[in-house]
């Protein structure tokens, strides 16, 4: 089992309730999306998957540890099996492309290795590799300052290919890419995964993304989880109840059986917007 969360929830220190009685497992190699309107909860999710977050109640098992019985240091080493892509990379302006990619690995190296690797890059041929399946191989000694949001967002998505973590978490990693560059990055990481047979787990606003891409659909509402199915069971009536809090204000609701997005997972479709929900 790659994670298994029972009965979890997660009450912040204002009393926000941010996710509440969620129960939901995955299987080494599984890939699995989530869906849901902005504030559901899906963020939090990654953060409880990523060691990141503690939960308030509830049981959590990660790569088959419980993390918060765990010695720091044993913490530290089931985190660095565990790769995290955030919606914006924390990386540093300055620093050389190169770097940010071959950081993936520190958490596996020794002390030594990391830091001569922070002074000069030590793998280069690697982190070219990795960079050149996201189409970035020509921007390796480029500052991470001098590059676009969108090249930005895949640096951050080639530091966890060159990590090769046994368990993927990827927060709206392709938010900042046009339709067809998202479609192919989703399809990079999911090759990386099967490749490896490590879990995935990604949350997506693109909901024709995750039903053209991902066998396994999970929804998120008001952080509890409306449904855990595979995709081609995702019907219209389930992503408008989904989604009925971002169309609140709308005319009507969105009629989704005859849009190309619901049926993407016959037919490729590019990413959908709020709007495109709600019209």
């Amino acid at each position: 089992m790659s994670f298994n969360i029972e009965n979890a929830s997660l009450t912040h220190a204002n009393g926000f309730v941010a996710l509440s009685g969620i129960t939901l497992s995955a299987a080494a190699g599984e890939r699995v999306a989530i869906i849901g309107p902005s504030g559901a909860g899906k963020t939090t999710l990654l953060r409880l998957l990523g060691a990141a977050l503690r939960p308030t109640t509830g049981g959590l098992s990660l790569l088959g540890r419980d993390p918060w019985a765990l010695p720091v240091g044993e913490l530290r080493s089931l985190r660095a099996r565990i790769g995290v892509v955030h919606q914006a990379p924390p990386l540093p302006q300055r620093q050389r492309v190169v770097t940010a990619v071959l950081a993936g690995r520190l958490g596996q190296w020794p002390l030594w290795k990391s830091i001569a690797s922070l002074l000069y890059p030590l793998d280069i041929a690697g982190a070219r590799a990795v960079l050149a399946r996201l189409d970035l191989g020509d921007r390796l000694f480029d500052r991470c300052d001098r590059i676009s949001g969108g090249q930005l967002q895949r640096v951050g998505l080639a530091r966890v290919l060159y990590q090769q973590p046994d368990l993927m978490l990827a927060d709206e990693p392709v938010s900042a890419l046009d339709p067809s560059l998202a479609r192919q990055t989703v399809r990079t990481l999911i090759a990386d995964a099967e490749a490896r047979g490590a879990t995935l787990v990604a949350s997506l606003h693109a909901v024709d993304l995750a039903l053209a891409e991902f066998a396994r659909i999970v929804g998120i509402k008001d952080g509890r989880i409306a449904f855990d199915l595979p995709a081609a069971e995702v019907s219209e009536v389930l992503l408008r109840d989904l989604y009925a809090s971002e169309c609140a204000g709308a005319a009507e609701l969105p009629t989704l059986a005859n849009e190309p997005r619901f049926a993407a997972h016959v037919v490729d479709a590019g990413p959908v917007t709020q709007g495109a929900r709600c019209r």
